[in-house]
């Protein structure tokens, strides 16, 4: 008897194409803003190109107090105080569990995006095929975020886009190439190794390249760097991004067996007790369809900081172009034309130009390719998936397009964003009236930086309460109020890079070769630990309402739900230092 595939229908107000860290980022901001998320991503587990199966670590922008917060640092933040070690077993975990604690959100793993239906310029379904059950998903929503890195909706929906290098004329970008082409960064198969106490043989398959030292000029593997992770192993962009993966892909893995052979038999390491550890078949993409916004951000964009009035993420990263024939090449793998941390990118970049109802983010953004070499990264593709979330809240709540909410709805959207903990380096927090209101007193210094809406250090500014265990800090009104929430941002070092010792001085959310003699990392000893909360009442005197006890996030908000005539914080704990800072505490 032939049988009738299933399909299952689902509803949302938005549905999200791909589970990287962008659209992640994206789902879970929208769904703690209370709308329906169906998140919709064709491999079994979370993170992209930082998930297991390809492991990428995720990087942001450079220099001092630049690190990226919000989702992206509450991650970060959970994998210091549950997998020191930085295993990919927990790491899985943590992401998994992030997406499956927000009832908002209905995830559709091994679900591959394949159909769509359109009413004029708006997306109305889409269809996904499941593997592993054999069925169908179709999810009709208000509104679309393609957060897949290779822009699947583009192709589906007529939305326009771009791939490959614009010439150097188009944008006035000096370091374009002279001439259009489809040239591409290529892509990646990486590979971990690991240290032992005895010796290990390597057997290489017969099909793996050859590679002598002359072969591979800069890009000799370092056995003594805890950072490498084989990145230089790159082909595809000379060929389709897209269409030539599978080729590109079984050219990676006899690459990447090759290079181990090299790094095991040639003699020119002492690398007798490494044994290769991870081979990834799944190939890390750095570049393929680009979206084209309302705005297309460019070399000059980037060069200048990107000081746009709708700025709602920011970048940091050089623009790091990599030549198209990757290994293959015996030039520079690579080149990092020098750009600003931070540079703005505007909200302009992630909705489409013709497609009424679609947002994008990651490394398919509306950039140039010379611009997209420097907003690629992890970090800031999740700071954009953020943006992508809670602009659909908005958008839900106001019943607005995405090009609306750019209209009528920049300034809210700024400030939800920075309210949850993404930093926008050209504005500020806007503290409440309660709080702007209240008399303040502390134990410890520099107590109204708590206020200034600046919610991390810049340049010679700390920005911050600093204070030792037994200090406090009150707040007091002219009458009793009614306070449903605080709001607290502790510092969680935003410079961390000593948490071990000598060469593993970086700390990074993943692990690359993984020595004997690996260090545990630690929750940053900045953190407040434990908190006091304790409530006014009309004669002066204080009740305890709340702990905070074993805190190792950065953001924190409680509930409160109760009147009072003021409110005092005493800190009860530090994560190691001797003092801790806080930068911000916000009564509403």
């Amino acid at each position: 008897m032939k049988e009738v595939f299933r399909n299952i229908k689902h509803k949302a107000d938005l549905c999200i194409v791909g589970g990287g860290l962008s659209g992640m980022c994206a789902a879970v901001a929208a769904a703690r803003h209370g709308i329906k998320v169906v998140l919709m991503h064709d491999r079994p587990v979370y993170g992209g190109n930082a998930s297991s199966e390809i492991r990428m670590w995720v990087c942001g922008a450079h220099g001092d107090n630049n690190r990226e917060t919000g989702i992206i640092e509450e991650i970060a933040l959970e994998n210091l105080y549950r997998n020191p070690y930085r295993r990919y077993p927990m790491w899985d975990c943590i992401l998994f569990e992030l997406i499956n604690n927000e009832k908002n959100i209905t995830p559709i793993l091994n679900c591959s995006c394949n159909d769509i239906k359109m009413d004029g310029n708006r997306i109305i379904s889409i269809t996904g095929w499941q593997t592993t059950t054999q069925r169908f998903h179709t999810v009709e929503a208000k509104y679309f975020a393609d957060c897949s890195g290779d822009s699947v909706l583009a192709p589906l929906s007529g939305a326009e886009y771009r791939m490959g290098r614009e010439p150097r004329s188009e944008f006035g970008e000096s370091i374009a190439p002279e001439t259009a082409d489809k040239k591409t960064m290529g892509m990646s198969c990486l590979i971990q190794a690991r240290q032992t106490d005895k010796p290990h043989k390597y057997i290489a398959p017969e099909w793996a390249r050859k590679f002598t030292k002359e072969d591979l000029p800069y890009r000799l593997p370092d056995m003594d760097d805890p950072e490498e992770n084989f990145w230089y192993m790159e082909l595809g962009g000379e060929q389709d991004a897209i269409g030539d993966t599978e080729e590109i892909r079984d050219e990676l893995i006899k690459v990447a067996y090759g290079i181990w052979d090299f790094v095991k038999n040639s003699g020119e390491y002492d690398a007798d007790n490494w044994e290769l550890d991870f081979v990834g078949f799944l190939p890390g993409k750095r570049e393929s369809r680009r979206y084209v916004g309302d705005h297309i951000m460019t070399q000059g964009d980037v060069s200048s900081g990107g000081r746009f009035d709708d700025v709602i993420a920011y970048g940091g990263w050089t623009m790091d172009d990599h030549d198209p024939a990757g290994i293959n090449t015996r030039e520079k793998p690579n080149i990092f034309h020098p750009a600003p941390s931070p540079f703005g990118i505007p909200y302009r970049c992630i909705y489409s130009v013709n497609i009424d109802n679609l947002w994008f983010a990651g490394r398919n953004i509306s950039v140039t390719h010379t611009a997209m070499s420097a907003t690629r990264v992890m970090a800031t593709c999740a700071l954009l998936g953020q943006a992508v979330g809670t602009a659909a809240a908005i958008a839900v709540r106001e019943n607005e397009t995405p090009r609306g909410i750019y209209k009528n709805h920049i300034a809210e959207l700024k400030q939800t964003l920075m309210d949850d903990d993404c930093w926008l380096p050209y504005d500020k927090k806007e503290m409440s009236e309660l709080t702007k209101g209240a008399k303040l007193v502390s134990t410890g210094k520099n107590v109204y930086k708590l206020l200034n809406g600046v919610e991390r250090g810049r340049g010679d500014e700390d920005n911050c309460w600093s204070g030792g265990d037994g200090d406090t800090i009150t707040f007091t009104f002219e009458k009793e109020e009614l306070i449903n929430e605080i709001r607290f941002v502790f510092n969680s070092d935003l410079n961390r890079e000593t948490t071990g010792a000598g060469r593993f001085r970086k700390e990074k959310m993943s692990i690359c070769n993984v020595f004997l003699d690996n260090p545990a990392l630690n929750v940053p000893k900045t953190l407040v630990k434990d908190m006091m909360i304790e409530l006014m009442d009309g004669s002066g005197n204080f009740h305890k309402t709340d702990i905070i006890k074993n805190n190792h996030q950065r953001l924190v908000k409680r509930a409160v739900g109760k009147k009072a005539y003021g409110i005092r914080f005493t800190l009860l704990s530090t994560n190691g230092n001797e003092k801790a800072d806080i930068y911000s505490i916000d009564i509403r």
